[in-house]
């Protein structure tokens, strides 16, 4: 049988969908153990799960290193891999937002400052309003750049809102709704086709979708 190989993002969202996929018939006790280990396999089963940085899933399925992986759609929209987009798992779900100050009023005869780390879903939803903008690229603690006069508006992720309100900031507009995606490697995909395939119409029996 060949291995499929499984990028999970580390963190309470990895374990998520672990569980997700060891619900499918696709388990590896060995993963719930308590150590350091970042690679995990059950022969019997097929499969080898590694743990990665959220962010890096991508890579490591457009690279091939993966055959299938769990990335937000943030990311999907950010960094634009050359990647399958099999489902919607329904989970990490957030959305990607602009905010700002509450007495922010914005004046379209000037050059809207945006800070952000997401330069490149900023750029293009501000394209294509057709609004000016001098993006401003943050690498953490966002909400900070409007208050000190960086930036006029922050374009990021927002989940419950608090951090924003804490900070005297509030949502101007929702660019888009964000949750976890199934994403899988082309070429593998064709090869390993009959796996991902029962991963994905048991994953979509789970959350009540359909494949």
């Amino acid at each position: 049988m060949n291995m499929l190989n499984i990028a999970l993002p580390k963190g309470r969202l990895g374990e998520k969908v672990y569980d997700m996929f060891e619900k499918a018939g696709f388990a590896c006790p060995s993963i719930k153990e308590n150590n350091r280990k970042l690679i995990f396999e059950n022969e019997a089963c097929g499969v080898r799960y590694f743990w990665v940085k959220p962010s890096d899933v991508a890579i490591y399925v457009e690279r091939g290193a993966a055959d299938i992986g769990v990335a937000g759609k943030d990311i999907l929209l950010e960094y634009a891999p050359d990647v399958y987009e099999l489902y919607d798992l329904d989970i990490g779900k957030c959305r990607m937002a602009v905010a700002a100050k509450a007495d922010f009023c914005d004046d379209p005869r000037r050059t809207l400052k945006v800070a952000t780390k997401f330069s490149n879903i900023a750029k293009n939803y501000y394209d294509s309003l057709g609004r000016d903008i001098d993006i401003i690229h943050l690498n953490g603690s966002i909400e900070i750049a409007p208050i000190l006069g960086l930036s006029d508006v922050i374009v990021d992720i927002v989940e419950t809102g608090t951090t924003l309100k804490e900070n005297n900031l509030t949502v101007v507009e929702t660019i888009v709704p964000i949750s976890a995606r199934l994403i899988a490697n082309k070429a593998n995909f064709k090869f390993k086709n009959t796996q991902i395939e029962q991963i994905v119409q048991s994953i979509a029996a789970q959350t009540g979708g359909k494949k």
